[in-house]
C-alpha cells in the first residue's frame, strides 16, 4: 500500500519528483483520487500556506510546493473527472486590463487550485468582457482580480461595473489583490473581499463559497 503521508511531505517540501511517484503508485493501487486530494494534497498546501503566514516559508518555497502539487493534480484530474467529483468552486482569475504582471496572479491561482478550486486562468491584460464571459459561459462563481500598478487599479472598478451591466454581478463573488491594493480600495469599489497574499486568498475564497 502506498505511503500517502510521503505525498503530503513531498508537497510541503516541494519535492515534485517524489510527489508524482507516490501519486502514480497510489493510482496504480486504485486509491480513490478524491481521498488523495482531500486527505493529503489539500492539507499539504494548507500547511504550506500556514508556514508562509508565519514567515517559515517565503515566495520561492510557495512556488516549488505549488509546482509539486500541480504535477500530482495533473495525474489525478482525469480520475477525478471520471468519478464526477466536483471542485469546491470555480475561480476565473486574471491580471486586469493594462497590467502585464503575472507572478502574483500565478501564485494565487496555484494556491487556489491546491486548495480544491477549479481555475480558469484568463492571463494578463484582461478586459471586463472576458471576466463576464467566464461567468456566463464557464460558470465561474468567483472572480479574482490582480493589479500590480496603481495606474491599473481602476480597471478593477471597471470590471465590477462590467459585471453589473451584464447582469451577472449577483452570481459571483469578486476578490482583489496585488501590491498597491488595500481593503479600503476593495470596500470603495464594492469587491467582496481583499487578500494581501496567496495563502489568505484561499481562506477568503473558501469563506465566500461556503
Amino acid at each position: 500500500m502506498s505511503d500517502l503521508k510521503a505525498l503530503y511531505d513531498a508537497i510541503v517540501d516541494g519535492n515534485a519528483g517524489k510527489a508524482k511517484s507516490v501519486t502514480q503508485a497510489a493510482l496504480a493501487e486504485n486509491v480513490d483520487p478524491q481521498e488523495i486530494l482531500n486527505k493529503f494534497m489539500i492539507p499539504a498546501m494548507d500547511e504550506v500556506g500556514r508556514r508562509f503566514e508565519t514567515n517559515e516559508y517565503f515566495v520561492p518555497e510557495l512556488l516549488i510546493a505549488a509546482r509539486a502539487m500541480k504535477g500530482c493534480l495533473e495525474l489525478i484530474k482525469p480520475r477525478l473527472t471520471a468519478t464526477g467529483a466536483k471542485p469546491i468552486g470555480k475561480v476565473a482569475i486574471g491580471t486586469v486590463k493594462g497590467d502585464l504582471h503575472d507572478i502574483g496572479k500565478n501564485l494565487v491561482a496555484a494556491m487556489l487550485e491546491g486548495g480544491g478550486f477549479e481555475i480558469i486562468d484568463l492571463g494578463v491584460d484582461v478586459t471586463a468582457d472576458k471576466f463576464v464571459a467566464a461567468v456566463k459561459d464557464k460558470g465561474a462563481n468567483i472572480i479574482a482580480l490582480s493589479a500590480l500598478l496603481t495606474t491599473t487599479m481602476p480597471s478593477m472598478k471597471t470590471t465590477i461595473e462590467g459585471l453589473k451591466e451584464a447582469g451577472v454581478r449577483t452570481m459571483v463573488k469578486v476578490i482583489i489583490g496585488g501590491a498597491p491594493v488595500t481593503q479600503k480600495y476593495a470596500d470603495e469599489i464594492g469587491a467582496d473581499g481583499y487578500s494581501d497574499n496567496a495563502s489568505s486568498a484561499v481562506a477568503l475564497a473558501r469563506k465566500l463559497v461556503a
